[in-house]
């Protein structure tokens, strides 16, 4: 069930992480998961004009925390434990990406996910990122 909607994410980011999130977009928010745009700027690029490791991490991270918060509500404490990324292709030169995350599973203490990660116009995946997120008790 989805207690925060894309418009909800997206302030919930501007308010929590005014330093990063302008280079992010909430496409989609829905039982599925979350769709976040990465608005790549010259700042994501590597040498060769590709998008950088750490960029695409970022997305995968901050998508999956998204996709969490959609199903829990505003936990701004909500912390990354675990992340693999498996790079599969290079993302194309100065084009925006896109990372679909979801919920595999959601307990009371941590939340398991993964992120497929797109080049946007590429059918095939970029990347993939598994995470696994501690979830702080309710007070």
């Amino acid at each position: 069930m989805i207690v925060m909607t894309a418009a909800e994410l997206q302030g919930f980011l501007a308010q929590e992480f005014a330093q990063v999130a302008e280079d992010f977009l909430v496409e989609r928010a829905d039982g599925a998961g979350v769709c976040l745009r990465l608005r790549v700027q010259d700042k994501h690029l590597r040498p060769g004009g590709t998008v950088s490791g750490p960029a695409i991490f970022a997305l995968a991270d901050v998508a999956m925390y998204l996709a969490i918060l959609s199903r829990i509500g505003p936990v701004a404490l909500a912390v990354t434990t675990s992340c693999s990324v498996d790079f599969m292709r290079k993302p194309a030169a100065g084009v925006d990406m896109l990372a679909e995350a979801r919920v595999l599973k959601l307990g009371r203490s941590l939340a398991v996910g993964d992120v497929m990660l797109f080049s946007k116009g590429m059918a095939e995946p970029v990347a993939r990122a598994g995470l696994t997120y501690s979830i702080p008790p309710a007070r």
